[in-house]
Protein backbone atom coordinates (compact mmCIF):
# COMPACT_ATOMS: atom_id res chain seq x y z
CA UNK A 1 0.00 0.00 0.00
CA UNK A 2 1.30 3.31 -1.02
CA UNK A 3 1.96 5.92 2.02
CA UNK A 4 -0.50 8.96 2.07
CA UNK A 5 0.12 12.38 2.29
CA UNK A 6 -3.28 14.27 3.90
CA UNK A 7 -4.28 18.13 4.56
CA UNK A 8 -6.94 18.13 7.23
CA UNK A 9 -9.26 21.07 7.34
CA UNK A 10 -6.34 23.41 6.70
CA UNK A 11 -6.74 27.38 7.39
CA UNK A 12 -4.88 29.94 7.67
CA UNK A 13 -5.08 34.04 8.59
CA UNK A 14 -3.37 36.87 7.89
CA UNK A 15 -3.47 39.72 10.11
CA UNK A 16 -7.71 38.95 10.98
CA UNK A 17 -7.83 37.83 6.79
CA UNK A 18 -8.56 34.32 6.09
CA UNK A 19 -6.08 33.49 3.58
CA UNK A 20 -6.99 29.34 3.41
CA UNK A 21 -10.29 28.17 4.38
CA UNK A 22 -10.39 24.47 5.44
CA UNK A 23 -8.72 22.66 2.81
CA UNK A 24 -8.68 18.84 2.71
CA UNK A 25 -7.61 16.27 0.40
CA UNK A 26 -4.73 13.08 0.14
CA UNK A 27 -2.49 12.18 -2.33
CA UNK A 28 -0.59 9.13 -2.38
CA UNK A 29 2.97 9.45 -2.76
CA UNK A 30 4.75 8.59 -5.98
CA UNK A 31 3.48 11.84 -7.49
CA UNK A 32 4.39 15.20 -8.86
CA UNK A 33 1.71 17.32 -7.67
CA UNK A 34 0.77 20.89 -8.51
CA UNK A 35 -0.54 23.27 -6.43
CA UNK A 36 -2.37 26.11 -9.10
CA UNK A 37 -3.98 29.07 -8.42
CA UNK A 38 -4.61 32.51 -9.20
CA UNK A 39 -2.52 35.42 -7.83
CA UNK A 40 -3.37 35.87 -3.88
CA UNK A 41 -5.50 32.86 -3.72
CA UNK A 42 -3.13 31.37 -0.60
CA UNK A 43 -0.92 28.99 -2.61
CA UNK A 44 2.30 29.40 -1.40
CA UNK A 45 0.61 30.32 2.60
CA UNK A 46 -0.87 26.43 1.73
CA UNK A 47 2.23 25.01 1.38
CA UNK A 48 4.57 27.41 4.37
CA UNK A 49 1.49 26.57 6.54
CA UNK A 50 1.30 23.01 6.11
CA UNK A 51 4.89 22.30 6.76
CA UNK A 52 5.09 24.53 10.24
CA UNK A 53 6.91 27.63 8.25
CA UNK A 54 3.65 29.77 9.03
CA UNK A 55 1.59 29.57 12.37
CA UNK A 56 -2.04 28.14 10.99
CA UNK A 57 -5.67 28.56 12.81
CA UNK A 58 -6.47 25.32 12.18
CA UNK A 59 -5.91 21.74 10.47
CA UNK A 60 -2.58 19.75 9.86
CA UNK A 61 -0.89 17.80 7.64
CA UNK A 62 -0.08 13.85 7.97
CA UNK A 63 2.52 11.81 6.16
CA UNK A 64 1.56 7.74 6.36
CA UNK A 65 -0.22 8.77 9.73
CA UNK A 66 2.73 10.87 11.14
CA UNK A 67 2.32 14.59 11.81
CA UNK A 68 5.16 16.71 10.10
CA UNK A 69 7.17 17.21 12.75
CA UNK A 70 8.03 13.75 13.24
CA UNK A 71 8.90 12.84 9.23
CA UNK A 72 11.11 16.41 9.18
CA UNK A 73 14.05 14.57 8.08
CA UNK A 74 12.25 13.28 5.31
CA UNK A 75 11.02 17.01 3.58
CA UNK A 76 13.15 19.01 1.87
CA UNK A 77 11.60 22.92 0.97
CA UNK A 78 12.84 25.11 -1.97
CA UNK A 79 11.50 28.69 -1.33
CA UNK A 80 10.50 30.70 -3.35
CA UNK A 81 13.32 33.27 -5.15
CA UNK A 82 12.67 36.72 -3.32
CA UNK A 83 12.52 34.92 -0.14
CA UNK A 84 16.05 34.23 -0.05
CA UNK A 85 18.89 36.85 0.96
CA UNK A 86 20.93 36.21 -1.99
CA UNK A 87 23.79 38.74 -0.97
CA UNK A 88 24.51 36.28 1.15
CA UNK A 89 28.52 35.72 1.12
CA UNK A 90 28.07 32.03 0.51
CA UNK A 91 29.97 29.58 -2.03
CA UNK A 92 27.53 27.31 -4.51
CA UNK A 93 29.54 23.68 -2.61
CA UNK A 94 28.62 25.17 0.63
CA UNK A 95 25.11 26.19 -0.17
CA UNK A 96 24.03 22.57 -1.17
CA UNK A 97 26.64 21.33 1.96
CA UNK A 98 24.14 22.88 3.85
CA UNK A 99 21.50 20.04 2.43
CA UNK A 100 23.79 17.26 4.34
CA UNK A 101 22.97 18.98 7.65
CA UNK A 102 19.41 17.03 8.94
CA UNK A 103 20.95 13.58 8.66
CA UNK A 104 24.09 14.59 10.52
CA UNK A 105 23.94 17.48 13.01
CA UNK A 106 24.11 20.84 12.56
CA UNK A 107 27.21 20.96 15.44
CA UNK A 108 29.13 18.07 13.23
CA UNK A 109 31.76 19.18 10.61
CA UNK A 110 31.15 17.98 7.11
CA UNK A 111 32.97 14.55 6.42
CA UNK A 112 34.77 13.69 2.97
CA UNK A 113 31.83 11.51 1.91
CA UNK A 114 29.56 15.04 3.05
CA UNK A 115 31.24 16.58 0.17
CA UNK A 116 31.62 14.43 -2.46
CA UNK A 117 27.79 13.80 -2.13
CA UNK A 118 27.09 17.33 -2.40
CA UNK A 119 29.63 17.60 -5.71
CA UNK A 120 27.38 14.83 -7.01
CA UNK A 121 23.82 16.89 -6.08
CA UNK A 122 25.59 20.01 -8.28
CA UNK A 123 27.11 17.35 -11.30
CA UNK A 124 22.89 16.00 -11.10
CA UNK A 125 21.85 20.17 -12.06
CA UNK A 126 24.65 20.53 -14.11
CA UNK A 127 26.56 22.86 -11.91
CA UNK A 128 29.84 21.54 -10.84
CA UNK A 129 31.43 23.72 -12.65
CA UNK A 130 30.23 26.66 -10.62
CA UNK A 131 31.18 25.34 -7.37
CA UNK A 132 33.52 27.86 -6.14
CA UNK A 133 31.53 30.54 -7.30
CA UNK A 134 29.79 33.15 -4.99
CA UNK A 135 26.01 32.59 -5.04
CA UNK A 136 24.91 35.80 -5.79
CA UNK A 137 27.23 35.66 -8.98
CA UNK A 138 24.85 33.12 -10.66
CA UNK A 139 21.97 33.93 -13.27
CA UNK A 140 18.12 33.22 -11.59
CA UNK A 141 17.77 29.99 -13.02
CA UNK A 142 21.64 29.03 -11.85
CA UNK A 143 20.44 29.55 -8.52
CA UNK A 144 17.24 28.07 -8.49
CA UNK A 145 19.23 24.79 -9.70
CA UNK A 146 21.78 25.01 -7.06
CA UNK A 147 18.88 25.44 -4.28
CA UNK A 148 17.29 21.84 -6.10
CA UNK A 149 20.63 20.64 -5.63
CA UNK A 150 20.50 21.11 -2.05
CA UNK A 151 17.25 19.87 -1.60
CA UNK A 152 18.92 16.44 -3.43
CA UNK A 153 21.24 16.73 -1.09
CA UNK A 154 19.02 15.94 2.30
CA UNK A 155 17.95 12.58 0.38
CA UNK A 156 14.45 13.70 1.22
CA UNK A 157 11.28 11.45 0.19
CA UNK A 158 9.23 14.47 0.14
CA UNK A 159 9.94 17.71 -2.10
CA UNK A 160 7.99 20.72 -1.50
CA UNK A 161 8.92 23.72 -4.16
CA UNK A 162 7.67 27.02 -3.82
CA UNK A 163 7.09 28.45 -7.86
CA UNK A 164 10.79 27.31 -9.23
CA UNK A 165 10.16 28.01 -12.36
CA UNK A 166 9.28 32.06 -11.89
CA UNK A 167 12.57 34.31 -13.28
CA UNK A 168 14.61 31.43 -14.79
CA UNK A 169 15.51 31.06 -18.09
CA UNK A 170 13.69 27.91 -20.41
CA UNK A 171 16.91 25.60 -20.47
CA UNK A 172 16.69 25.66 -16.26
CA UNK A 173 13.13 24.79 -16.12
CA UNK A 174 13.79 22.03 -18.55
CA UNK A 175 16.57 20.56 -16.29
CA UNK A 176 14.34 21.35 -12.67
CA UNK A 177 11.18 19.16 -14.56
CA UNK A 178 13.15 16.76 -15.53
CA UNK A 179 14.83 16.07 -12.69
CA UNK A 180 11.66 16.54 -10.32
CA UNK A 181 10.22 13.44 -13.05
CA UNK A 182 13.00 11.48 -12.36
CA UNK A 183 12.55 12.28 -8.56
CA UNK A 184 8.96 11.02 -9.21
CA UNK A 185 9.58 7.67 -10.81
CA UNK A 186 12.15 6.68 -8.40
CA UNK A 187 8.98 6.77 -5.28
CA UNK A 188 9.87 10.78 -4.28
CA UNK A 189 6.75 12.83 -4.20
CA UNK A 190 6.75 16.40 -4.91
CA UNK A 191 4.28 19.75 -4.62
CA UNK A 192 5.19 22.32 -6.56
CA UNK A 193 3.48 25.97 -6.44
CA UNK A 194 2.63 26.74 -10.00
CA UNK A 195 1.43 29.38 -11.92
CA UNK A 196 1.61 28.28 -16.09
CA UNK A 197 -1.53 26.91 -17.12
CA UNK A 198 0.08 25.22 -20.50
CA UNK A 199 2.48 23.33 -18.77
CA UNK A 200 0.35 22.13 -15.95
CA UNK A 201 -0.47 18.77 -18.36
CA UNK A 202 3.00 17.82 -19.38
CA UNK A 203 4.30 18.15 -15.58
CA UNK A 204 2.12 16.94 -12.78
CA UNK A 205 0.44 13.73 -12.13
CA UNK A 206 -2.30 15.44 -9.51
CA UNK A 207 -3.39 18.96 -9.22
CA UNK A 208 -4.38 21.62 -5.90
CA UNK A 209 -6.75 23.81 -7.65
CA UNK A 210 -7.22 26.66 -4.77
CA UNK A 211 -8.28 29.97 -4.30
CA UNK A 212 -8.31 30.40 -0.54
CA UNK A 213 -10.71 27.60 -0.67
CA UNK A 214 -10.28 24.21 -2.41
CA UNK A 215 -11.98 23.95 -5.76
CA UNK A 216 -10.46 20.40 -6.94
CA UNK A 217 -7.80 18.18 -5.81
CA UNK A 218 -6.75 14.90 -7.83
CA UNK A 219 -6.14 13.66 -11.09
CA UNK A 220 -4.89 16.15 -13.54
CA UNK A 221 -7.27 15.06 -16.25
CA UNK A 222 -10.08 15.03 -13.96
CA UNK A 223 -9.46 18.62 -11.93
CA UNK A 224 -7.77 20.19 -14.74
CA UNK A 225 -11.33 20.91 -16.70
CA UNK A 226 -12.83 24.63 -17.74
CA UNK A 227 -15.66 24.28 -15.20
CA UNK A 228 -13.05 23.93 -12.40
CA UNK A 229 -10.77 26.59 -13.90
CA UNK A 230 -13.16 29.00 -14.07
CA UNK A 231 -15.09 28.81 -10.86
CA UNK A 232 -11.59 29.13 -9.32
CA UNK A 233 -9.69 31.43 -11.65
CA UNK A 234 -13.53 33.74 -11.13
CA UNK A 235 -12.95 34.33 -15.12
CA UNK A 236 -13.62 32.85 -18.21
CA UNK A 237 -10.10 31.64 -19.05
CA UNK A 238 -8.37 29.84 -22.25
CA UNK A 239 -6.72 26.24 -21.22
CA UNK A 240 -4.59 23.86 -23.49
CA UNK A 241 -5.93 22.50 -26.57
CA UNK A 242 -6.22 19.31 -25.79
CA UNK A 243 -9.12 20.44 -23.02
CA UNK A 244 -11.04 21.69 -26.28
CA UNK A 245 -10.33 25.43 -25.45
CA UNK A 246 -7.44 27.41 -26.92
CA UNK A 247 -4.91 28.49 -24.40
Amino acid sequence: MKRTVEFNHLTVSYYGNEVVRDVSCSFDTGNLIGIVGPNGAGKSTMMKAALGLIPKDDGHVEIAGEPIHRVRKEIAYVPQRNNIDWDFPILVKDVVLLGTYPHRGIFKRPRKKDREWAMQCLERVGMEDFCNRQIAELSGGQQQRVFLARALAQKADYFFLDEPFVGIDVGSEEVIIRILKQLRDQGKTIFVVHHDLSKVENYFDDLILINKELYGAGPVNKVFQPENMERCFKMRIGLPSSLGVEV
